[in-house]
């Protein structure tokens, strides 16, 4: 393969927040064994040895969990050392490896940041916000909030020169304040933010969550966000928001670089912590377990029949989305708000179709005039 790309949860589902949303939760009671508990040595080296020997030019680890700093630090020295053994026993000096590390933050200090800093991880940091909306959903095991604790990271993260970005989750409440949480992360210096819509349970009724967005907020929050990110381009201020990134690229004639933007899935390679590899975070379930990597290459696990079928069934896109002025753009969304999938031939609509209606029917001019004028070397956006 030219290039692969692996999310590795090296804790499984552990962590010590008790976030009142964590969708991943909800996967691992969706499944017969709730936590696979931590990634062994010998796990991660065949990891690392199977990646690299199938891996031309680009390899990238992305760490999730859970929370992956649980692993500790030694756990990511093993990682450096097995990558620089097996590139050079592989001959693979010219793979280019990179590293990246999704986190809430809390066990951020100098120690951490320094070797983050040292082999270059690109750090995302969970931070809903303000504190007001962050404290009433982002909460320790003694439901107290972690604001305070995740700014401190924050201000670590900028004194070791760790590149990373802001990972806001759009709750119901958090929706109702979109432009003070975006000038309020503007004037904090925060400059790469991604805003992801809070995820319901399988099964779960639209809205029934008191955290879940409803369609009319979640549509009033993009056009407000935008509203706010418009008129800072527009006075020479640029901060990277991944979603509007990715549409003003589209727009430039560029894949998107999220899935979730892309139409229909890929088979990224999720690794849970007992080697088993899964096509999707979103999906870690038993029934598309695609194999594990101790058994199989990544190569056979990642286009398998299950495999297959898991990008098959995102295939199809509702009827109403067929004729849709702004389907260039929405591509039907992501998999996941499309939940539960409708039959082989016929697609299911996303749950926020109004709500990017209202928004593309909004912004949609606005963002082709920013296309227009960054299309000759403007701006990539955030890490992804």
């Amino acid at each position: 393969m030219r290039a692969l790309g692996l999310m590795i949860k090296p804790v499984s589902g552990s962590c010590q927040l008790r976030c009142r949303y964590c969708f991943y939760e909800n996967v691992t009671e969706s499944r017969a064994i709730r936590n696979y508990g931590a990634m062994s040595l010998a796990t991660l080296e065949t990891l690392v040895s199977r990646a690299i020997s199938e891996t031309d030019e680009e390899l990238s680890f992305f760490f999730q969990g859970g929370e992956p700093t649980l692993a500790g630090p030694d756990f990511y020295r093993a990682l450096i050392d097995l990558q620089k053994r097996y590139k050079r026993e592989l001959g693979k000096d010219r793979l280019v490896v990179r590293y990246a590390l999704q986190t809430n933050g809390i066990a951020l200090d100098d120690e951490w940041c320094v070797f983050l800093a040292k082999h270059h991880f690109l750090v995302g940091l969970s931070l809903d916000g303000d504190k007001a909306v962050h404290d009433a959903n982002r909460v320790d095991a003694a439901g107290r909030g972690t604001y305070d604790r995740v700014r401190k990271a924050a201000r670590l993260l900028d004194r070791h020169g760790v590149e990373y970005n802001l990972l806001c989750v759009v709750t119901r409440e958090m929706a109702r304040h979109g432009r003070r949480i975006y000038r309020e992360l503007v004037r904090e210096g925060f400059r790469y933010l991604q805003f992801i819509p809070c995820i319901e349970d399988f099964g779960a009724a639209p809205g029934a969550s008191p955290h879940a967005l409803t369609v009319e907020r979640y549509g009033r929050f993009l056009c407000d966000l935008f509203d706010e990110w418009y008129r800072d381009l527009q006075e020479g201020r640029y901060t990277s928001v991944r979603h509007f990134d990715n549409w003003v690229h589209m727009l430039q004639g560029l894949p998107p670089e999220t899935c979730s933007m892309s139409g229909q899935c890929v088979c990224y390679g999720v690794v849970e912590a007992d080697g088993g590899v899964y096509p999707c975070d979103f999906y870690v379930l038993d029934e598309w377990r695609l194999g594990s990597v101790l058994e199989s290459s990544f190569a056979e696990l990642l286009s398998g029949e299950t495999a297959r079928r898991f990008v098959e069934a995102s295939k199809p896109i509702a009827a109403r989305c067929r004729d849709c002025r702004h389907l260039a753009l929405c591509r039907g969304g992501c998999r996941r708000d499309r939940e539960p999938l409708a039959d082989p031939t016929e697609g299911s609509l996303n749950r926020y179709c109004e709500a990017y209606l209202a928004f593309f029917d909004d912004a949609d001019d606005r963002l082709r005039d920013v296309a227009r004028r960054t299309a000759q070397g403007g701006h990539r956006g955030s890490n992804g």
